[in-house]
């Protein structure tokens, strides 16, 4: 019935991974460097002392099963981590689990809104606050024109997140009509990089204070490009404008972000725009180098309070060697400032991170 050599191919990988990490003061959760996390000046968790931490949340565990000689290119991917809290260590996350064959996507992965390919190579686990961060429950299929173009669209769980202590129900449901609804774009080919246009469209709602159900639009685009400059040189660009997609960035994923209701009782959706770039340089075979700036700004309503996100930034800077094929050791150096609506700031955040990273398996 099968006439194949080999049916199935499993590979199963382990990646220990553990970091330790010194910060100036009270980052407001001492597993992650998140500006969304930092206390305002005017929090009475504020400050506190330099802190020291070390812990093995970015430990993973993969698995992924393919079928080569069968017609459609099967796949099955799984895949956690140990990020299921920001309070406790070594909490089950997961990350994957999905199937794919003949083009089609199922089960829970990156959104199409997401280009994961674009993130630096940074020794902070976390990354940078203006990425896009979109794992969820998604269908996607994914066309290919030739060798170097490809569209992937996707029908994708509504993640929405809304401010209702602006002025909404607090005790009801925030509501969608419509899954999110989006596609990508993407050019890639080798010597050269890639390049990604994506955008998705969203129904966002909510009830306010008086019971009444209301509903805005919330759309995004995502420009990104990971290019390679020279054989030891590569850029790494990210920007994105958008209405109502808050709640799909990194650093705005830990508020409710989305939408927020104004004054006069009317829901609106949050503009928001971030920019990315990073820069990698490969000093040796061995040796290898990181820098990267991200910003991140929220508009809000003048229902929110005064103390509400309203912008980030955050840098990075490391030196990562590798000392084994399968074995690497990074320094970094990370910045991080988050500013409120009223003006109100979290003073500057530093950190100073060793992370060491095995894999057990290529």
């Amino acid at each position: 019935l099968f006439p194949y050599t080999t049916l199935f191919r499993s590979k199963f990988n382990a990646k220990p991974h553990v970091d330790i990490t010194y910060d100036n003061e009270n980052p407001g959760t001492k597993y992650r460097f998140a500006p969304a996390k930092f206390p305002l000046e005017t929090d009475p968790d504020f400050g506190g002392g330099a802190q020291a931490n070390v812990n093995a949340n970015g430990t993973q565990l993969r698995l992924d099963a393919r079928a080569p000689d069968l017609p459609g290119n099967l796949r099955f991917y799984y895949q956690n981590d140990f990020f299921g809290s920001d309070d406790a260590d070594m909490r089950y996350r997961l990350q994957h689990l999905y199937g794919q064959f003949y083009g089609v996507k199922a089960g829970f992965t990156y959104g199409v809104w997401e280009d994961p390919d674009v993130w630096p190579d940074t020794v902070d686990y976390e990354g940078p606050n203006s990425v896009i961060f979109a794992r969820r429950p998604v269908v996607q299929y994914t066309q290919a024109w030739n060798k170097n173009w490809n569209t992937t669209f996707g029908v994708e769980k509504p993640d929405i997140s809304v401010d209702l202590n602006s002025g909404g129900n607090t005790g009801a449901d925030q509501l969608t009509r419509i899954p999110d609804l989006g596609f990508n774009t993407r050019y890639e080919r080798e010597g050269f990089g890639h390049l990604q246009f994506s955008t998705i469209i969203r129904d966002l709602g909510a009830q306010d204070d008086a019971g009444r159900d209301q509903h805005v639009l919330g759309w995004g685009v995502n420009l990104s490009a990971g290019i390679e400059l020279t054989e030891d040189d590569s850029l790494q660009l990210l920007g994105v404008l958008g209405e109502g997609v808050g709640y799909l960035g990194n650093d705005t994923s830990f508020l409710s972000s989305d939408a927020a209701f104004a004054p006069d009782g009317s829901l609106e959706a949050l503009p928001y725009w971030s920019l990315m770039i990073g820069y990698t340089h490969r000093w040796t075979g061995q040796l290898r180098s990181t820098a990267t700036y991200g910003y991140v700004n929220l508009d809000n309503t003048d229902g929110q309070a005064e103390t509400f996100y309203h912008t980030s930034q955050y840098a990075s800077a490391n030196l990562v060697w590798q000392l084994r094929k399968r074995m690497s050791i990074g320094l970094e150096g990370l910045y991080g400032i988050k500013e409120a609506r009223n003006g109100t700031d979290s003073g500057d955040h530093w950190r100073i991170q060793v992370g060491m990273v095995y894999s057990l398996f290529d």
